[in-house]
């Protein structure tokens, strides 16, 4: 089963074809209402927090990490895959001022704020 170590242009190459050819993984989320803010908070494992774009355009949020690495590999069971994460989600009214984010553990929370909506672009600081 063992097999020979990949180089780095290999690994680029196979995860460019794996991207190209991969429907990204649909996130699950949770939301709720905070002070000041709609939060939303979702599992991303296996990105770093300079993987994930966070954008706000209206009264839609969409967040994706395209996929981290895909060197070539045997797999007896092959779930899941390291990003290609992609999810949007619709604003209530009242929200959309602004965005704050954090990527922790695998965890990406997004705090979109109370306000008259606005469109920005923002990655989550990392811990």
């Amino acid at each position: 089963m063992a097999s020979e170590q990949a180089t780095d242009e290999q690994v680029r190459e196979s995860t460019a074809a794996a991207e190209a050819a991969m429907t990204p993984q649909q996130v699950p989320v949770n939301v709720y209402e905070a002070t000041g803010a709609l939060v939303v908070v979702a599992p991303l494992p296996a990105v770093t927090a300079k993987d994930v774009t966070i954008e706000l355009r209206g009264s839609c949020l969409r967040f994706y990490a395209h996929l981290r690495s895909s060197g070539h590999r045997e797999y007896l069971i092959n779930e899941w895959a390291y990003g290609g994460y992609e999810r949007e989600i619709d604003v209530p009214h009242g929200y959309g001022s602004g965005l704050e984010a954090s990527l922790t553990n695998g965890q990406l929370v997004v705090r979109v704020l109370r306000g008259d909506p606005t469109d920005c672009t923002t990655h989550p600081s990392g811990a």
